[in-house]
């Protein structure tokens, strides 16, 4: 009966131990008396106890690896502080086993290598214009030798670059003369568009005033032509209807009269503004015969008419 239990456990701990149970985006490695024996993916898997054995365990998930930070000499000899983080992934695990003693490792030492490497290329402008090309260089040099170690690195990320205080000072020291120039030819440049505005205001403004003064004249002399032209066709007019009234029965004794009218005013008019003696004539026919001068003056040009 002893026996028989003891079988039994024994047979239950062979059980046990022959059945394996590997999780999703995990690969172990089984060796059959201390030699690979092949990789066991996600599920139920079975081993032969006392002659099978896990002898590694891997996660085929991205990892994050933080990268130590660590000072690196630029192409102007200049110390620039740098620590990154690389993500990387085991896609052979019968490589990461017994490609290296410890592929962590191996890919920490090997990015601040490939790092020192290409910021020693550059000068220190550079390595702040230059990040995605940094990242892409140490990546490339990284993946090519953890091929053999079965990981493949995904990318390359810098965290910070920090140069010594010397630097920063005199790094903050050129971006404000570098805003301050740009202020300048800002302000420069505002300046030179205002006497532009200016100018073409002043240009544009006496355009408008010329064409206005123009248009004015151009108004005057129209309205003066078309006043001359209303006056001389009012003359017209005046001057036919007192011909036609001339030519009526008692027209030429009406002129007569007014004649005689206008030239006794104007004797009046000139005795009342002289501030001499005025010598007025004895013999009034004179006057008989001033209008009878401006009859035959009117007769003639009735007569040319």
């Amino acid at each position: 009966m002893e026996v028989a239990i003891v079988l039994f456990v024994i047979a239950a701990l062979f059980i046990v131990r022959s059945v394996q149970i590997v999780p999703q985006q995990h690969a172990w490695v089984k060796e059959r008396l201390g030699k690979y024996a092949g990789t066991l993916s996600p599920g139920l898997k079975f081993i032969i106890p006392l002659v099978d054995r896990i002898a590694y365990r891997h996660n085929l998930k991205e990892i994050p690896l933080d990268v130590p930070s660590q000072v690196c000499i630029t192409k102007d000899n200049t110390q620039l502080q740098v620590d990154g983080i690389l993500y990387f992934q085991v896609t052979d695990p019968m490589r990461a086993s017994y490609g290296s003693s410890n592929y962590v490792m191996a890919v920490t030492q090997l990015a601040q290598t490939s790092l020192r490497s290409v910021i020693g290329r550059l000068e220190l402008d550079k390595t702040f214009e230059e990040r995605d090309m940094i990242n892409a260089q140490v990546v490339a040099a990284i993946d090519e030798a953890a091929l053999n170690w079965g990981v493949k690195v995904l990318r390359y990320e810098i965290k910070d670059l920090t140069p010594p205080a010397e630097i920063l000072r005199a790094m903050q020291a050129q971006i404000t003369a570098e805003r301050e120039k740009r202020a300048l030819i800002a302000a420069s440049e505002g300046r030179r568009q205002e006497q532009i505005n200016i100018a073409t205001g002043e240009r544009e403004a006496f355009i408008a005033r010329s064409e206005g003064e123009k248009q004015a004249a151009i108004n005057n002399a129209q309205g003066q032509a078309a006043a001359i032209l209303t006056v001389a066709s009012a003359t017209a007019q005046a001057i036919e209807r007192i011909a036609g009234a001339i030519r009526q029965p008692g027209g030429e004794q009406a002129v007569q009269l007014r004649v005689a009218e206008k030239a006794v005013e104007a004797y009046g008019k000139v005795a009342a503004d002289a501030n001499t003696t005025l010598i007025v004539p004895s013999n009034m026919t004179e006057v008989s015969a001033l209008v009878g001068s401006a009859m035959q003056m009117i007769k003639t040009g009735q007569q040319a008419g």
